[in-house]
């Protein structure tokens, strides 16, 4: 398995409406559904959703920022229950799995939810390097501090989701 980004999480693949256009002009119900493998707050989906037709990309990305903004905590609660940790590579060592399990175990302990951060721009390389020191920087963060890092991370994570789902294929 490689190693997870914002837009390629396994288990929250964003496929059905590529192209803005099919995306503008899909029913509200498929639109929803598209959007929450972005971002699982149902609150979020359906602003977007109604929010439709958008003009281009920068619209629609604006729009999900600025979507992401309003949401209360337990909408943020709601995405962040459906996000999975960020691993390794399989062929990272040993030792590595083993700090990162319980770099992700000391983390969702203080925090009460799952890491979130994105890794895209990138390259491989740098990703497991940037990963464990992400969570151990942020570990060392106070609750209200983290609580601003996640959802700007959650915000990345989208409009990485939403590019890969209304790009063209």
């Amino acid at each position: 398995m490689p190693l997870q980004t914002c837009a390629s999480v396994p288990g929250r693949a964003v496929s059905g409406l590529h192209g803005l256009p099919r995306f503008n002009a899909a029913p509200a119900v498929e639109a929803e559904a598209a959007l929450l493998e972005c971002y699982g707050s149902r609150r979020w989906a359906k602003r977007l959703a109604d929010h439709r037709p958008y003009p281009d990309l920068e619209a629609l990305l604006a729009a999900a920022d600025e979507a992401g903004y309003d949401l209360s905590p337990s909408d943020r609660a709601e995405a962040l229950a459906v996000e999975v940790s960020p691993g390794l590579p399989p062929d990272a060592p040993g030792s590595a799995h083993l700090a990162l399990a319980a770099a992700h175990a000391a983390y969702e302990s203080r925090f009460g939810h799952v890491l979130v951060i994105c890794l895209d721009g990138l390259r491989p390389a740098e990703r497991a390097d940037q990963l464990l020191a992400g969570i151990r920087a942020r570990l060392a963060h106070d609750p209200e501090h983290e609580r601003v890092v996640t959802a700007d991370e959650m915000r990345r994570l989208a409009r990485g989701r939403i590019i890969e789902l209304v790009s063209s294929q």
